[in-house]
């Protein structure tokens, strides 16, 4: 379920959905790189401005679900406007600036992005653009990111399928919130 807090700027109403923290695995691969799944945790926050805060880091996992090592970090914001048009400014541990631009889809939680502009430090890998897709499905967030270098035409290089993480204070108030429920328990199955 979407829960939009009552201090969301309200400009940001149509992002709430992306709103708390995630966590989750995937796949990464991409030519140049061994092909590895990978566990991520997200966070999307704000204090009441006309932006959302997301943080990410995301590591290599074993083939037992253990961290190897890390892989990504970014951090950026992300604005949204009247007209539905995302904006998101975004850093990453590589030395690398981007400017995103896309859009809400009409009528349901997902968004489509594509870089506008590209910075890099010296220290950086070749990259010259990407896309993604982020989406709420069945109460997860699930994104698929793609990426160009002068080498290798725009192609799939991430997804990943994140959990909402509750807190045991979500818990608790969820739990004061669920209907009176049959003495057995079982009955309310049935």
């Amino acid at each position: 379920m979407i829960q939009i807090p009552s201090d969301l700027h309200p400009d940001l109403v149509p992002l709430a959905f992306l709103l708390g923290n995630w966590a989750g695995a995937g796949v990464t691969d991409f030519p140049g790189a061994e092909k590895a799944n990978f566990g991520q945790e997200v966070s999307f926050t704000h204090d009441g401005r006309d932006f959302l805060e997301y943080h990410s880091h995301s590591w290599i996992l074993d083939s037992d679900g253990n961290k190897v090592k890390p892989l990504e970090t970014e951090s950026g914001f992300w604005r949204v406007d009247k007209d539905r048009k995302v904006e998101v400014v975004m850093v990453r541990d590589d030395g690398v600036v981007e400017v995103w631009y896309g859009e809400l889809a009409d009528k349901k939680p997902q968004i489509d992005l594509a870089t506008d502009a590209v910075a890099r430090t010296a220290a950086s890998g070749p990259y010259s653009g990407g896309k993604r897709l982020y989406g709420y499905v069945k109460s997860d967030l699930m994104w698929v990111g793609e990426k160009q270098t002068p080498e290798v035409p725009l192609r799939p290089y991430m997804s990943a399928q994140l959990k909402k993480v509750v807190t045991p204070e979500e818990v608790a108030e969820m739990a004061r919130n669920l209907p009176d429920m049959p003495d057995d328990g079982i009955a309310f199955f049935k």
